[in-house]
């Protein structure tokens, strides 16, 4: 069954427009200047980005309750997706996914990373379709 099935309607693709349902959001999509659009709206890699990073936060909490670290040193942590789209034969896309939280050593933020990439559904449903590194840093510039 079911948890929860997000819903939304877009026409007009990187020019279009977006409306999501329950509840509802409305926003103007917008190829980035790099593919020669107008940038007055999100493109999809962000969003992507959004998502994929607020799923993968929640997986890194999770992943930290496992390991029983504490969790008032996980609500500081912050995770930065980069989604790159590459266009050379054919468009393609890749992620890097950078976690810092700070106070903790590398190799045990890299322990929960590691985690929480088995736990997020974003990374399940990407392992093996796209290129993603995921990385355990010392600060966020």
């Amino acid at each position: 069954m079911a948890t929860y099935t997000a819903s939304a309607v877009v026409t007009g693709g990187r020019a279009g427009h977006a409306t999501t349902l329950d509840p509802a959001a409305e926003f103007n999509i917008s190829a980035p200047a790099a593919l020669g659009g107008t940038e007055d709206g999100y493109n999809p890699e962000q969003l992507f980005a959004v998502g994929w990073g607020a799923c993968y936060q929640s997986a890194l909490m999770a992943a930290a309750k496992e390991k029983r670290v504490n969790a008032m040193t996980i609500m500081k942590s912050q995770v930065r997706v980069n989604v790159t789209l590459t266009h050379e034969d054919t468009a393609d896309l890749s992620a890097k996914i950078e976690v810092y939280i700070p106070d903790m050593e590398l190799d045990q933020v890299q322990e929960l990373v590691d985690l929480a990439n088995t736990i997020c559904p974003y990374s399940k449903a990407t392992e093996g379709n796209i290129p993603v590194e995921t990385v355990a840093v010392a600060q966020l510039d």
